[in-house]
């Protein structure tokens, strides 16, 4: 059977991510060194940054998935997010403490956190249920696209001017700015739009909803909660990549080749992501994600053993088959559970998932680097992924919701 073409908006949107993570991807893989070097910052520090950044993107995406499903349009809400993240990142340029790149990340996220769940509904209103995988897996694709180009751009700029992480900082926010832009191409379903009319002959006064669609205060399932309980112990092991780039800058004793291997792992993503989230239209979600997040536990193994620059190499970018495996098949399952009505509200709740986890790890892993070594940061990981990786397999549920 012919696989169904990917829709216009979803390229669109899939160029915004490209362009948003660019952008971010250019001062993303610099910033431990950023920090520890210009800034006197230490690893708690960098726990602490991302750590409360993803905490204040997760506790936004619960807000806006429950505001976005209680709208008929849901772009706005969309460029509003996209708009505050490329406006806060070039800030970074002009700081002058870890205090301050703690600002400015938080505001960042929470950009992030505006936009994420009303564009997962989005995403999941252009696709079918046999296609979801594969449209949320082009979508991370699209994202991980950009961050192989933002990470060349730094190296290419670093070399010439050596040295000049705020000029670079500051450029971020051309490719922000077209983002945006971008959105404005972005035509909403028909389905959303649609939902403001009301039939008056078979609607109550004051109901918007079309005939036989759900209310979208219709409780959420419990089958998806105890998902996102399992995907919450995940994330309690699953710290910021910044941790793994700044062990990789321990090892190679250079910052300079970083960003490189930053854009070698978004290679691996950008070109397994399709493929990873259409794997799970046909092998089924839990087993793809579980397959992903025992990858997952094998790296942070590999960080926690690996004696030679040649071997963290190697486990870093086998780290990207992770992505490519659990990111799309996660978000696809989460559309499988969940009604249409309520899309919003469970990619809010999700992200919530996600990142009050990361708050956790980032913050909890920061302090055992620091205190105990990498090696013990690293096997702490590995061991929460790999309980997870097996509560999944087990959990009760199909693997995809029946209509």
């Amino acid at each position: 059977m012919a696989r169904e073409r990917i829709p216009r908006p979803v390229w669109f949107l899939g160029f915004t991510s490209l362009l948003t993570d660019a952008a971010t991807e250019i001062i993303y893989p610099l910033l431990p060194v950023y920090l520890r070097q210009v800034l006197g910052a230490s690893a708690t520090s960098l726990g602490i940054i991302e750590g409360v950044a993803e905490g204040v993107n997760s506790l936004l995406k619960v807000i806006s998935g429950w505001m976005a499903d209680r709208r008929t349009r849901r772009r706005p809400l969309v460029v509003v997010g996209y708009a505050i993240s490329s406006a806060a990142r070039p800030l970074i340029a002009m700081t002058t403490g870890w205090q301050q790149v703690l600002v400015i990340r938080a505001l960042d996220r929470t950009g992030k956190g505006i936009r994420g769940a009303p564009r997962d509904a989005m995403l999941a209103r252009f696709a079918s249920e046999s296609s979801r995988g594969r449209i949320f897996g082009f979508h991370r694709a699209m994202d991980h696209t950009g961050a192989i180009v933002g990470p060349l751009i730094a190296t290419v700029f670093l070399f010439f001017l050596p040295g000049q992480y705020r000029t670079l900082f500051l450029l971020t926010a051309i490719p922000g700015a077209l983002a945006v832009a971008m959105l404005f191409w972005v035509q909403e379903p028909d389905a959303d739009i649609a939902a403001k009319r009301r039939e008056p002959d078979s609607l109550a006064p004051g109901d918007t909803r079309r005939p036989g669609e759900k209310d979208p205060r219709e409780p959420l399932p419990g089958r998806l909660f105890a998902v996102l309980g399992i995907i919450l112990l995940f994330s309690l092991g699953n710290s910021a990549d910044a941790f793994l780039l700044l062990r990789l800058t321990d090892v190679l004793g250079s910052e300079v080749s970083i960003p490189l291997l930053w854009a070698a792992l978004h290679v691996v993503k950008a070109s397994l992501s399709t493929w990873g989230g259409g794997l799970s239209d046909r092998l089924g979600r839990k087993r793809v994600i579980a397959m992903g997040w025992a990858i997952y536990a094998l790296v942070y193994l590999g960080f926690a053993t690996a004696t030679s620059a040649t071997a963290f190499v190697a486990w870093f970018l086998f780290y990207g088959v992770y992505f490519a495996l659990a990111e799309g098949s996660e978000k696809a399952l989460v559309a499988d559970l969940t009604p249409t009505s309520r899309h919003g509200a469970a990619f809010g709740l999700y992200n919530a998932a996600l990142g009050g986890g990361a708050l956790a790890a980032s913050v909890g892993f920061g302090f055992v680097y620091d205190r105990f070594g990498a090696s013990a940061a690293f096997s702490v990981g590995a061991g929460l992924a790999a309980v997870a990786a097996v509560l999944l397999l087990i959990a009760p549920g199909p693997n995809i919701r029946q209509p």
